[in-house]
């Protein structure tokens, strides 16, 4: 009779759980804090010519999160907390690289094409399971391309900040409105990641939720057999028992 063992399986460092739960708070302080300052100026929209499919945002969004108004409250809120997104956004980065972390999480050749099986098992096209490690090829690409959001939203914000003072940085990425449009579009992407996180989350289970909260995950180790067989408990003829 066979039966699956269940151990502790430690998954991520404390480190690694600190930057993460620190940076959900203030990316959410980010994200509503720029709808304030964004209020005053709402440019962006899907369309074609004069022709506007979807405004960002209608009235009705922006007075549900309470964003009229509060001009200078936001760009406070904004330009105050995006120092400690900095600080933990290059901590995060630093430890991930001297730990050896960046080892699980940084893509590598067969990332591209496992995380196109991946997506197709998510959207029940697929039998084939995701690879049992740490991080598959998606969320291999995911993470790192969050990173790298990150950078970018550092950089275009800077150039928005001190269009002035950071002249240099301003033309670097396009000029002020190529950096405020950049800037915009990487806020999307984060409620994009965000959404799709949380799904992933939800689907994969407590036991994925509880790893990043505890660092430790329930693993199940293959069964091993709990009674020997009748021709290894029986003795050898000619032998003594």
């Amino acid at each position: 009779m066979s039966r699956a063992r269940t151990a502790l399986s430690k998954k991520h460092p404390l480190a690694i759980r600190w930057f993460h739960w620190v940076n959900v708070p203030l990316v959410f302080l980010m994200l509503w804090s720029g709808l304030m300052i964004y209020w005053a100026s709402p440019v962006y929209r899907l369309g074609a010519g004069g022709r506007t499919l979807i405004g960002f945002f209608p009235d009705w969004f922006f007075n549900l999160l309470r964003a009229p108004y509060r001009l200078a409250e936001g760009m406070s809120l904004h330009f105050f907390f995006m120092w400690f997104f900095l600080v933990n956004g290059v901590l995060y980065v630093t430890y991930t690289a001297l730990s050896g972390e960046w080892r699980y999480l940084v893509p590598d050749r067969r990332s591209y094409g496992e995380a196109v099986r991946v997506v197709l098992h998510e959207l029940g096209l697929s039998k084939t399971e995701p690879p049992p490690r740490r991080f598959n090829g998606a969320q291999q690409i995911a993470y790192s391309l969050v990173i790298v959001m990150g950078a970018a939203s550092i950089v275009t914000g800077l150039s928005i900040y001190k269009p002035t003072q950071l002249a240099w940085l301003t033309r670097l990425v396009g000029g002020y409105e190529r950096a405020r449009w950049i800037h915009f579009w990487l806020a999307a992407g984060y409620v994009v990641f965000f959404v799709i996180h949380v799904t992933e989350v939800a689907r994969a289970g407590w036991n994925n939720f509880r790893a990043m909260v505890t660092g430790y995950e329930i693993a199940t180790a293959p069964p091993s057999s709990t009674a020997a067989s009748p021709a290894a408990s029986e003795p050898a003829k000619g032998t003594s028992p």
